[in-house]
């Protein structure tokens, strides 16, 4: 076992200081998680998104307005032509290469 072995393992608990294997005390067992909120008091929540706090959240983006939008789609379509072309380029003359190569 080499250093960063032994190191990760430290780390989650699996070896000790000394590097001896650390013997692991078995978890107890729990309460299924609905028990445990009955238990606690607290009403079970659903698991659809508060709709309240993805309002506030959205609330908070930066929105782009028209112009940026069409700026950046500009900027993204237009960098996609140069790379397919230029991709198409790299293609083009690599096959025509090997094929050169092949039929000399």
């Amino acid at each position: 076992m080499n250093r960063e072995t032994k190191r990760m393992m430290q780390r989650q608990g699996q070896l000790g200081e000394d590097g001896a294997v650390a013997v692991r005390q078995p978890e107890p067992a729990t309460k299924p998680r609905a028990a445990q909120q009955r238990a606690s008091g607290r009403p079970e929540r659903d698991k659809l998104i508060d709709l309240k706090e993805s309002r506030q959240e959205l609330r908070q983006v930066a929105w782009p307005n028209r112009a940026e939008v069409v700026n950046y789609a500009t900027v993204v379509f237009v960098t996609l032509v140069i790379l397919i072309g230029f991709i198409f380029a790299l293609n083009y003359g690599a096959s025509k290469a090997v094929l050169y190569l092949l039929h000399s």
